[in-house]
């Protein structure tokens, strides 16, 4: 699928400033599975925030990797976790993944990969949500386009809808569970076309039969995120 958002982020794609520190020559990628395919993560893991973290610190370790990346447009069952994802009226629950997740260590800093302005920003505090999160707007040859950044820390949204951050610029890192909405430190990384009216929020995981409209609103993230070349 091209659309002339993708077309414009890959002509760029040699400008964009790494959102995690990474070093390709020293650091090593986990490509991680969350999908019903692995069976270790049970029910009893996917259900316990420790239980959960120990996990995936422990497969880091394992590989020597320093984060482990994935995700994109990935059915996911790690949702039945959390009721956030679940139909209010027992209709089709929402299970594929429209972002990248970086995971890694809390604290790990985050950083613009390019320049941007503040669009919203919000503490999405439901167990199972996104915790604290921001979006950036940016504009890039003749495309308006959107950057969803989740599970960071709750220091990170002391800012204003507004504010210019410069490419290269620190401005989030890796939430504690107890802040990013009870997961694992990671990030939620997400590009989006069309957010609509959503401020502080936009769904990062859809139901099957919305597929085809938000994996066109949501392109590949690794556009920008270049990681993918590395796992």
């Amino acid at each position: 699928m091209s659309t002339p958002l993708i077309n414009i982020l890959e002509k760029n794609k040699h400008q964009y400033y790494p959102v995690v520190p990474f070093d390709p020559e020293k650091d090593r990628l986990l490509k991680m599975d969350f999908t019903e395919a692995n069976k270790a993560l049970t029910k009893d893991v996917i259900e316990d925030v420790s239980k959960f973290s120990s996990y995936v610190d422990q497969q880091l370790s394992n590989a020597g990797a320093r984060y482990g990346i994935g995700g994109y447009a990935e059915h996911r069952t790690v949702y039945s976790r959390s009721k956030v994802f679940d139909d209010i009226d027992g209709g089709e629950p929402r299970r594929l993944h429209l972002g990248v997740d970086i995971w890694g260590k809390a604290g790990t800093p985050v950083f613009a990969p390019l320049g941007g302005m503040v669009h919203s920003f919000k503490f999405n505090d439901r167990y199972g949500d996104y915790g604290a999160t921001i979006i950036l707007l940016h504009q890039l040859e003749s495309a308006a386009f959107y950057t969803l950044w989740g599970h960071v820390s709750l220091k990170d949204i002391a800012i204003v809808e507004g504010q210019y951050i410069n490419r290269e610029q620190e401005f989030a890192h890796f939430g504690e569970p107890h802040e990013n909405g009870h997961w694992p430190p990671h990030l939620h990384f997400q590009i989006i076309e069309n957010i609509e009216l959503h401020e502080g929020d936009y769904p990062g995981v859809c139901r099957m039969s919305d597929k085809n409209f938000y994996l066109k609103n949501c392109p590949d993230p690794d556009l920008i995120l270049q990681m993918n070349r590395y796992l």
